[in-house]
């Protein structure tokens, strides 16, 4: 007999026209969280929550967390989770859901610097306690009373404590390889920025250096010292770079074979796609799809329901 799934649940939320964020707010929060509930859930939004007072267990993916006031949670679109007062105890929270994604397409300067940023930001869940990141808590506890209030001009003044809360989480979620790729646009990264967003258009095509070295009016030879002065790594390597990364979410989100994925995703045979994969992942696409960590590819084990809000 085939093992049941788990059942998790999508709580879908809709964002207030003009907004980006929706404020879960007052006495409502204030309950004895996840009786009778032992399902995971996730959102189609980012979830800021911060908690006054009370103490459970916090679920992020498979990890159980010890929870207590004057702590505040990030939780990336998408990433399971569920809340549980520890027995009888009430717990006050409230709750921010952000469009993190067409907030940072509107405000950033580039496309290239709002990928940057929602992929830290998207890196993993975090709970924290405010006199770790006091910076975080004052952003989340100012932000809250904005909305509560809602004086003139409050989704602006909101947006911009917005922006700085992203910036800080980002720079939290910061890593070497992401510094590697992401450097401070220097002069000559701003001569090629163009080139990186070509490619992450065209990965799917057989692009020819030539091509990319013409389309910035450089000779070949300068172009590839320029690229690889400011990537530290040849444009192939970003190329095929590109290629793995969008390959690794696909691998998370659906359950398509790896053949399909690697010709979708530009490589021109199987083979290529796994040296490639392998190279960078350490690993082959099969293995990784099947690590705990990429947790997205968890919703694959669930039977997923929908539901509207909490």
């Amino acid at each position: 007999m085939k093992k049941k799934k788990p059942k998790i649940e999508l709580r879908y939320y809709y964002m207030p026209a003009g907004s980006p964020i929706l404020p879960l707010l007052g006495e409502r929060w204030v309950q004895n969280y996840g009786t009778g509930i032992e399902d995971l859930h996730f959102h189609n939004f980012m979830e800021i929550g911060f908690c006054y007072y009370g103490e459970g267990i916090l679920t992020l993916g498979e990890e159980k967390r010890k929870f207590t006031g004057r702590q505040f949670t990030v939780i990336p679109e998408r990433f399971p989770h569920t809340t549980n007062s520890m027995g009888n105890t009430v717990c006050k929270w409230e709750y921010l859901f952000v469009d993190v994604e067409g907030f940072l397409q509107k405000n950033c300067e580039s496309a290239v610097q709002a990928e940057k940023m929602l992929r830290r930001i998207n890196s993993g869940a975090l709970l924290m306690n405010e006199e770790e990141e006091p910076f975080i808590a004052e952003c989340i506890i100012r932000i809250m009373d904005i909305m509560r209030r809602e004086d003139e001009f409050y989704i602006q003044e909101a947006s911009g404590l917005l922006m700085a809360l992203l910036v800080r989480i980002a720079r939290l979620n910061r890593t070497p390889e992401q510094e590697m790729l992401y450097e401070e646009q220097s002069r000559s990264m701003r001569i090629i920025s163009d080139t990186l967003d070509y490619i992450s258009d065209h990965y799917r095509e057989n692009i020819k250096i030539e091509q990319l070295s013409a389309n910035c009016h450089l000779s070949e030879s300068h172009f590839r010292r320029i690229f690889s002065g400011c990537m530290h790594m040849s444009p192939v390597e970003y190329i095929n770079l590109i290629r793995v990364r969008t390959a690794c979410e696909k691998l998370k989100k659906t359950d398509r074979s790896a053949t399909d994925i690697g010709t979708e995703c530009g490589f021109a045979s199987d083979s290529a796609f796994n040296r490639n994969f392998r190279k960078l992942m350490g690993m082959s696409p099969a293995e990784w799809r099947k690590k705990g960590e990429n947790y997205e590819q968890m919703l694959l084990k669930f039977d997923i329901r929908t539901e509207e809000g909490w």
